[in-house]
């Protein structure tokens, strides 16, 4: 099976050291200037995660623009796609636990792709994600998934500059931090530009401050800002 097989049977990819490890120093200085605090931003955000805004600063952009990353997620996508969100999170001691969910942030099955670019090493320790690899297209006659099911869950585990590149209908959660360790994430959403118009109509309330004109091939290449109009 090639990797192009397998990223599509599995809805993710786990890409290994894709950030350079002389970038990480500064990407975590920048997140922790970024934190605000859960009750101000637009929409409160839960209390058991510290949240960082950072999408205007340059290093952060140039992590989202990584060819590598934007490879697989054209890849995933399938057609032309704009970069629409980043932030930081990153779970507090005994916080973070999700039940096992899709994001359904799209219209469609397969307009969506979400990234996490991880900061810090992550694993069952600081609460790392776990996944349902093959979860994201369920089969023509499939029962609806339980979530409450956990059995067909992975949890991951890496390093820093590690990045998980998934579909957003891949069944995933975040896990509990039990050990109180950092684990700071770039959460980063690219979505197809069919769906730019909606994005506008939600930036404010999700905080988007970084300019969003910028198109992507499905082969990662950059198109530049699309035409006014």
């Amino acid at each position: 099976m090639t990797e192009r097989e397998q990223l599509h049977r599995d809805g993710y990819a786990l890409l290994r050291q894709a950030i350079p490890q002389q970038w990480l120093e500064h990407l975590r200085a920048v997140f922790e200037t970024g934190v605000v605090p859960s009750q101000q931003w637009p929409v409160p955000r839960g209390p058991d995660w510290r949240h960082s805004q950072l999408d205007e600063d340059p290093q952060v952009q140039a992590a989202c623009r990584l060819p590598q990353l934007l490879a697989t997620v054209g890849e995933l996508l399938g057609e032309r796609f704009f970069l629409s969100q980043v932030e930081g999170r990153d779970p507090v001691a005994s916080g973070g636990h999700q039940a096992l969910h899709r994001d359904r942030s799209g219209r469609r099955p397969g307009d969506t792709v979400s990234v996490l670019v991880y900061l810090d090493d992550f694993g069952p320790g600081n609460g790392a994600t776990r996944i349902v690899p093959g979860s994201h297209r369920p089969q023509a006659g499939e029962q609806p998934f339980d979530f409450n099911d956990e059995s067909l869950s992975q949890q991951l585990a890496g390093h820093a500059g590690d990045i998980l590149v998934f579909d957003a209908e891949l069944v995933h959660a975040a896990s509990r931090n039990l050990t109180g360790r950092h684990r700071r994430t770039l959460m980063v959403s690219y979505r197809a530009e069919s769906l730019y118009t909606s994005h506008l109509e939600t930036r404010a309330l999700r905080n988007v401050r970084m300019d969003t004109l910028d198109r992507f091939e499905p082969s990662g290449k950059a198109l530049g800002q699309p035409p006014a109009g």
